[in-house]
């Protein structure tokens, strides 16, 4: 049974409200407000004549697509604990003080992030491991942690929508029916304006920052502190090599995490002489030692399978709020209506967008929003004369791209709790994660990159 149109759009006013209103007005605890959305949801739809059986299946389902999302969350979380402890990330954090000029350090992170991730494929292997050693730096030199976290997602996303290793680069342009080389040719035309103009904010912003190495003596201190603390010895930088080397070459992401964790744990008994206790220490709850200088352990206190759990349960929460979604049937009503509205190819894109946009804001998954909406709308663009690679690109800039700025997916819970900057704080510093859109929609209108199958063209003729 699936509920009557009303019934689903009353269904999805409530539970977005309920989610607006506990986080932005309430100033609630985003896991609670989304659990109880889903509890708004599942009472209602079992009022309306869904049973429990489906909305649990949906909810099972869900979950299960989750877990792949849930163990790198955590393997990344013992990553960074280990790598601290090891001396890796304070290596890359030392030399990076001693060499990046503060005036460039945005652009340059945006550029490293952005060649690792084109490289690597992986937005949060990109985050998770040179993202945490940059913001380290970003301390160092006194650079506002919200301008940093926006350069490494800008960086880190741009190089995951564009790289073909990546899994939403070919999850997208798969539920579509595309070629992955022409996906990609095709969403330069939203990524890369973005890129530019968010290169051009981190040279603007850049500005304020000139010589500022010079006059700052806590740089001095941030060395000499860490060459007291640790053995920065170069062959430590070896884990994060082997990690971009094994991604390079496609070995999937969790063993690969998992060679870099028993790397670090060699390293630091070799390098550091830690003891054992102290290496699985690190790996449950993170870098705790410290240094009795602020500035210094604000760098290194951090990591943790532990650090994860807080992201965990956020993840267990959207799948709480939005499986019930699924099972009243709020999707497919949604669709139909764009079938029976959608009149002309421009209408027909418009809707597609802003549908996906809104259930991808939701459910904070690509994973969910990709699998159930891609194969269904694509024919549509058959049927308008247009390229389904259209369909492929706007799925990515309302998806993969607007991940990290929606603190309650899966994504911008991982972004926020590594980086250890609010979704709130680096926003409006990521640029290119929004303007994407933005710049799809006057495509669609102008028909400027709108690509059009070989039918519409001889008949526009």
């Amino acid at each position: 049974m699936k509920l009557s149109t009303w019934k689903a759009i009353l269904l999805l006013v409530l539970s977005f409200s309920v989610v607006l209103g506990g986080i932005l007005y309430l100033d609630a605890p985003t896991t609670i407000v989304l659990i109880s959305a889903g509890v708004l949801v599942i009472i209602l739809s079992l009022i309306w004549g869904i049973k429990w059986s489906e909305i649990e299946e949906d909810l099972v389902e869900t979950l299960k697509s989750m877990l792949p999302a849930i163990l790198i969350l955590l393997a990344v979380g013992m990553l960074i604990g280990v790598w601290m402890l090891s001396g890796t990330i304070p290596l890359i954090v030392f030399y990076g003080l001693k060499s990046i000029d503060p005036s460039l350090f945005l652009i340059i992170t945006a550029i490293i992030c952005s060649v690792m991730s084109i490289m690597a494929g992986t937005s949060w292997g990109t985050i998770g491991t040179v993202g945490v050693a940059l913001m380290g730096v970003s301390i160092g030199l006194g650079i506002p942690l919200h301008y940093t976290a926006g350069a490494i997602v800008v960086g880190a996303f741009f190089g995951d929508k564009l790289s073909p290793l990546s899994d939403t680069t070919i999850m997208a342009p798969a539920m579509a029916g595309v070629p992955i080389v022409d996906h990609i040719k095709h969403m330069l035309w939203t990524t890369i304006p973005g890129y530019i103009i968010s290169l051009i904010l981190y040279f603007i912003l850049g500005f304020q920052f000139n010589g500022q190495i010079e006059n700052n003596e806590s740089v001095e201190l941030i060395l000499s502190t860490l060459s007291n603390n640790f053995t920065l010895n170069p062959i430590l930088i070896l884990p994060p090599l082997l990690v971009l080397v094994l991604i390079y070459f496609r070995k999937p992401t969790l063993p690969v995490f998992g060679v870099g964790i028993i790397a670090g744990c060699l390293l630091a008994v070799i390098f550091q002489g830690r003891e054992l206790f102290e290496v699985f220490t690190a790996l449950d709850g993170g870098y705790t030692a410290s240094t009795n200088v602020p500035i210094v352990d604000e760098i290194l206190q951090r990591g943790g399978m532990s650090s994860m759990l807080g992201t965990v349960a956020l993840l267990i929460s959207a799948a709480i709020f939005g499986s019930p979604l699924k099972s009243a049937g709020v999707i497919q009503v949604l669709l139909d209506k764009i079938v029976e509205f959608a009149k002309s190819g421009k209408a027909m894109m418009t809707s597609s967008l802003t549908l996906h946009g809104i259930l991808f804001t939701i459910t904070g998954s690509y994973y969910v929003t990709y699998a159930v909406i891609g194969p269904i709308i694509s024919p549509l663009y058959d049927k308008f004369g247009l390229q389904r690679k259209n369909w492929s690109r706007t799925m990515e800039d309302t998806g993969t791209a607007l991940s990290p700025i929606i603190p309650w997916g899966v994504t911008g819970a991982f972004v926020a709790d590594t980086l250890q900057v609010s979704t709130g704080e680096f926003f409006l510093y990521a640029p290119m994660t929004y303007l994407g859109i933005i710049f799809a929609l006057i495509y669609i209108f102008s028909g400027i990159g709108i690509s059009k199958t070989k039918v519409n063209k001889a008949n526009a003729a």
